[in-house]
């Protein structure tokens, strides 16, 4: 698949290797919703004209109280090559980190507040693009159901839907 838009997020989860496909199960679910409000796109467009990546490569296994166990530095930093070499050779123009992790890949992000609805260009691994970070689409967070994370996702959203990447003629 050749794409001009990288979709970045964290790790895949427990039902992802099983499914073999990236956010198969509920995070995925509002994720593509998402991009069907707000770009038009249902989830088998999305998936045919977005390549899909994560930063780290393996299920980091669950916590001890329950959910995804987030990756810890050293599991980015062995899977850095791999994310770095798949924008080197995709060149995007238009990158979309999900969730802080993914998001702290391309540019710092103090709170979700400060980065979401903003479209940024960056350098990473040689190469400039856009990037517009969205938020976790985990039901675990209430971060985009509430204020002000519900109008700053809309404004991100609107954001991807008229970026140039996405036009008729890039899909």
């Amino acid at each position: 698949m050749v794409s001009k838009v990288l979709l970045v997020g964290q790790a895949p989860g427990d039902k992802e290797p099983k499914l073999g496909r990236p956010f198969a199960w509920t995070a995925g679910k509002t994720l593509f919703r998402w991009f069907s409000e707000h770009c038009g796109m249902d989830e088998a467009t999305f998936r045919s004209s977005v390549y899909m990546a994560a930063v780290c490569r393996c299920f980091p296994g669950k916590k001890s109280t329950g959910g995804d166990r987030v990756p810890t530095r050293v599991e980015i930093a062995n899977c850095a090559v791999w994310l770095e070499a798949e924008v080197e050779l995709l060149r995007p123009r238009l990158v979309i980190p999900v969730g802080k992790l993914a998001i702290e890949r391309f540019v710092a992000c103090g709170s979700l507040v400060e980065i979401i609805g903003r479209q940024m260009r960056v350098s990473f691994a040689g190469w400039g693009t856009d990037v517009i970070p969205l938020p976790h689409p985990s039901g675990a967070s209430p971060w985009p159901r509430m204020e002000p994370g519900k109008t700053l996702l809309k404004r991100a959203m609107r954001l991807i839907a008229r970026h140039p990447a996405l036009g008729p003629n890039q899909r």
